[in-house]
C-alpha cells in the first residue's frame, strides 16, 4: 500500500531523516514510535508533501508522490498533532471544504458529516468558528475532516491528544473498523498502551533512523525486558 524508500530529509544543514525505509500493508495499523525529536512528525509531513525531501521515493497504491502529486494526495488523509483550522471558516465549512477536496458527492458527504458530528458530540458547534472552540473541540473538527473521505491511507499524529475519554475511545474503535475494511493506518502516539491495543506492527525511529521494527507483541516484550 505505502512504500517509503531511502528517505532523507534535511532542514538547514541538519539531517532529520536518513535512509528511512518501511512499508504499510493494506488494512494494517502501523505504530511509528520514538522519543521527541526522533523524526516521527517529519515522516508524516514528508509523506503529506508539507516537508521537502532531499532523497528517496514515496509510493502509495503504485502512485509516486513525485510523479503525480494530486493523485497521490487524494489517496490519503491526515490528522496532525495540532489542529490546523482556518479562522474564517465555521466547523461545517471545514467539513464542506474537505468534502469538496475529496470530491464526495452531496448525499455521501451529508450522511458522513451528520454521523461523525453526532458521534463526536459537536452538532451544536457546526456554525462556530475555531476561535470559539476549545482545543479538544478543534481536535474533534480536524479528526472528522480526515474521517469524511474513504481513503486508502490515514496518517495520524498523536490523535488522542486533547480528546476526552469517550471521544478517544470512539476514535480508537473507528480506526480498528476502518482497518478491518482495508484502510491502512500509520499512527504515532506517546500513549504506548493504546498503541499496543491498536497497532499490528511497529517502526521505531531513533535520531532519524529506523532503529527496529516488527510485530507489536515483540515491542511489548522488549519494553517489559527493558524495565526489568
Amino acid at each position: 500500500m505505502l512504500e517509503v524508500k531511502q528517505l532523507q530529509v534535511e532542514i538547514g544543514k541538519e539531517t532529520i531523516l536518513e535512509d528511512v525505509e518501511f512499508s504499510v500493508e493494506e488494512g494494517s495499523i502501523v505504530g511509528l514510535i520514538g522519543h521527541n525529536g526522533a523524526g516521527k512528525s517529519t515522516v508524516m509531513k514528508t509523506i503529506m508533501g508539507w516537508q521537502d525531501k532531499k532523497e528517496g521515493t514515496i509510493i502509495l497504491n503504485k502512485v509516486d508522490q513525485d510523479q503525480s502529486f494530486v493523485r497521490f494526495k487524494r489517496q490519503l488523509a491526515y490528522i496532525p498533532e495540532e489542529p490546523f483550522l482556518l479562522p474564517e471558516l465555521t466547523t461545517m465549512q471545514h467539513f464542506q471544504l474537505y468534502g469538496q477536496s475529496y470530491q464526495l458527492d452531496e448525499k455521501t458527504f451529508t450522511k458522513r458529516a451528520q454521523e461523525l458530528s453526532e458521534q463526536f458530540e459537536i452538532t451544536d458547534k457546526l456554525n462556530e468558528y475555531p476561535e470559539s472552540l476549545s482545543k479538544g473541540m478543534r481536535q474533534k473538527v480536524q479528526t472528522i475532516c480526515a474521517l469524511l473521505p474513504d481513503v486508502p491511507l490515514l496518517l495520524i499524529d498523536e490523535p488522542f491528544m486533547g480528546l476526552d475519554v469517550h471521544a478517544a475511545q470512539d476514535l480508537q474503535e473507528m480506526l480498528v473498523e476502518k482497518a478491518k475494511k482495508g484502510t491502512s493506518i500509520l499512527l504515532t502516539s506517546h500513549q504506548l498502551e493504546r498503541m499496543e491495543e491498536l497497532a499490528d506492527t511497529y517502526i521505531m525511529l531513533h535520531q532519524g533512523h529506523v532503529a527496529e521494527h516488527g510485530l507489536i507483541e515483540d515491542f511489548h516484550s522488549l519494553s517489559r525486558r527493558g524495565t526489568e
